[in-house]
This record gives structure tokens, sequence and C-alpha cells, in this order.
């Protein structure tokens, strides 16, 4: 669209002049969940839809509200967050917003220009990009956790220094035992405080309770979603996918989370049996990429099935002693560990929704996707899936190169025609 382009470079013009690009990037957000609220595109199921809407709200929320606004992780256990009435700022999702908004590439260049080494996740440069232009508003504090990025310490650690407020890492352990389970609710008891302090309000465990059980009921449809997908799928798009990042983890035990999940779980089983060749994807999905949008975005031929990183606990928590129950979900998050207990999980997952073929996109600058790629194959091959890895970027656009991408992609794609 030729206005949001109009738009785009409009914003990219003033990003020098941060009071008004805050106001320009806000503006253009709230338009957007009013577009996406009122002109839903009706080519998607009702749920996805959905999803759309409510993502556009997950993430005007904390740009609205600075002073009710929190920095978290992926990771970061925000059930503590709902229940107190503030908003996270999911730091990955605003980036990929900015990459919607085409200024990127202005903000990695400024976190490089900055001293940032360019070998750092492109997710995170972004976010010090933003920061660095002063586009970012400034909450109260900020929460991550040790787990499997280790990009989030030092990216957290740097703004948290630069926009002087209050920082937390949750150190969380790989193994999970009394003692473990114990040191993490410590922490979680330590932010709780550490919140109260900051938002002068009292922390209330009743309604932390409440959002456990939300969070209980959500995972339930997604069980039964799951179960359901390898026989049908809801046509997707991958921007959806990644959208489900925001219901997966950040926004779980929110009421509209819990909706999504009941709509999704309608929308599967109203939806045709599986007939397309099905892809599910390992980490995350590039989805700015010409030759993936052509071949996976509502294509007769193929279909998306999911994304493991959207299934990484999707058990029940503990409602008696929350805090414990929550403690005990980080520990026992299957990325929380090694090898193996990724693998497990994947196999696992891969069992249950029956692919046709497996791509796993690795991510510029995230080692540990990178790393299990080779270990990856091996499993694929021994299980006789078709398994695609492609280096490339997910937010610099700048990073990929097209050509090759569209060769191996095709050539994958002719394995699976060929089965």
């Amino acid at each position: 669209m030729k206005a949001v382009e109009i738009y785009c470079n409009f914003v990219r013009k003033n990003l020098d002049n941060p009071r008004f690009a805050k106001k320009l990037i806000n503006l253009g957000i709230g338009a957007a969940e009013k577009y996406v609220s009122y002109f839903a595109d009706r080519r998607f199921p009702p749920s996805h839809r959905y999803l759309n809407k409510i993502c556009m709200k997950y993430m005007r929320e904390p740009l609205f509200n600075p002073e009710r606004s929190v920095w978290v992780n992926m990771f970061t256990p925000t059930e503590i967050f709902h229940s107190m009435g503030v908003f996270p700022l999911f730091i990955e999702t605003y980036s990929s917003y900015m990459s919607g908004f085409f200024i990127e590439d202005a903000l990695i260049d400024k976190a490089e220009a900055a001293g940032i080494s360019n070998t750092l996740c492109s997710f995170h440069k972004a976010f010090i990009g933003a920061g660095e232009y002063g586009i970012l508003q400034k909450p109260k504090m900020a929460i991550t956790t040790s787990m499997i990025c280790d990009g989030n310490l030092n990216t957290f650690r740097y703004l948290a220094k630069k926009y002087d407020i209050p920082f937390y890492i949750i150190d969380v352990p790989s193994k999970n035992s009394e003692n473990t389970v114990e040191y993490v609710k410590n922490q979680l008891a330590e932010i709780i405080q550490m919140s109260e302090e900051v938002f002068s309000q009292k922390f209330d465990i009743d309604k932390l309770r409440e959002i456990v059980k939300i969070e209980n009921k959500t995972n339930e449809y997604r069980r039964k979603y799951l179960s359901c997908l390898s026989a049908k799928v809801p046509h997707s798009v991958m921007s959806f996918e990644m959208f489900m990042l925001f219901t997966s983890h950040v926004f779980m035990g929110r009421p509209e989370t819990l909706k999504f999940y009941q709509k999704l779980f309608q929308d599967i089983k109203n939806a045709p049996e599986r007939t397309k060749k099905g892809i599910f994807f390992i980490h995350l999905l590039p989805m700015w990429e010409p030759s993936f949008q052509q071949y996976f975005n509502l294509n007769e031929k193929y279909d998306i099935l999911g994304c493991d990183l959207n299934y990484d606990f999707i058990g029940k928590i503990g409602t008696s002693d929350p805090l414990k129950g929550i403690a005990e979900k980080l520990i026992t998050i299957p990325y929380n560990g090694d090898f193996e207990k990724i693998a497990d999980h994947v196999t696992g997952i891969i069992d249950m929704v029956k692919p046709d073929g497996i791509i796993q996109f690795c991510h510029w600058g995230c080692k540990q996707s990178i790393g299990i790629a080779n270990l990856y194959k091996k499993i694929f091959k021994e299980k006789d899936i078709p398994f695609l890895t492609v280096d490339g970027d997910i937010m610099d656009k700048r990073n990929n190169q097209k050509g090759q991408i569209k060769t191996r992609l095709e050539a994958f794609l002719e394995i699976l025609e060929s089965r």
C-alpha cells in the first residue's frame, strides 16, 4: 500500500527527532489496531483475524502506558505483571514491529555505530538502536531470564543502565530439583517486592492464581489443537505463526489469549482435511523473505503446521502455590537444558503433527539455533523426514541472499513433491 510506504518513510526521516518519531510510531500502531479490527482480511480464519487484533493491542498497551510498563524477554514470568495490571513490552516483538515500519536497518546501523557488535542478534540490535535514537518509551523496570539467549542479558543490562531503570535477571538452573525450584521461587518473590516498590501497589496472590488458572485452561486448548494437526490445519501465513509467540509466552494468562486458542481449536475442527504438503518450522519463520512468502503465505501446495517455540510449555501450573508452579515451569521448559532435552521435546511434537518436511531458518546472531542444526539433521534423517536448514536474517532484510535462498528452498520443495 502506497500510503503505508509514505508513512514509514516519514517515520524514518524523523528518527533524529525522537519525540515526534515516538508519536508517529504510536499513531501507526494505534491505527493498525483499529484497521485490523474493522477491516479484517477474510482470507484468514476467525482465530487468526482475532490474533492480529489482540497482538496489536498487546503492543499498544505498554507504548501508550509507559508508566505502567516493563521490558521483558520471551521467557519472563509475566503472569506476575498481568496480575498487577502492568503491561509487558516484549522486546523481540517490538523489533519485529519496527521491521514492519521498515526502519529496522536504520536502528541496527545506529546500534552498531554505538559500538554494538555486528554479530549480535538483529532483534536485539534493533531494540538497542531504538534506545540509541531515543524512540523507546522509558518503562518502570526491566526483567529478563538467563535462559537460552545470552544476548538478552547484555541487551537488558545495557539499556537499563542507559534509561536508569531497575533491572533484574532471573537465573534459571537447568536441573529440576526441590532446591532449584526454591531458588527460582525466591527470585520471583524478589521481583514481586521490586514491582510493589516500583509501581506503588501491593501484590495479590489470589489475582495471580486467577491468571494461572486462565493459563492452565489455555493450555488445554493448545493441547487439543496440537492433537488435530496431523489431520487438519487452518491455512496460515508466517506472520501469524510469529504473532503466536505473543500468546504462547508473554501474554499467557490473559483472557484474550484464552479466547484466541478457543477460536483456534474451533477453526481446526472446522478445517478441511490436510491435502497440501505440511511444513513444520524449527525456531522462527522468515516472514519477510520473498521466496518463503511466495511458497508459504496462502500457497496452493503448502501449509504451515507450526513452529516448535510456540509449544515449549503446554503443561499445567500448580495453583495452590503459584510462585512454585511458575518456577517449575521455567526450569522444565525444554529449551532450558541440553540438546537431548530439546530433541525429545521437538521430536514429540513432530510425531504428533506428522509434517511432510521440516525447515530450520538459522537466524543471524542466534548461536543456539545455528549450533544445533546438524544435530537435528541426523535425527530427521533417521525419521525419513526431509529437513532443510537455511541461514539468514529474520529482522534485517539486507542480510538475506535471496537467490541462494530461493534455489535451496525450491530444491527442497521438489524433494517433497517427489515423495
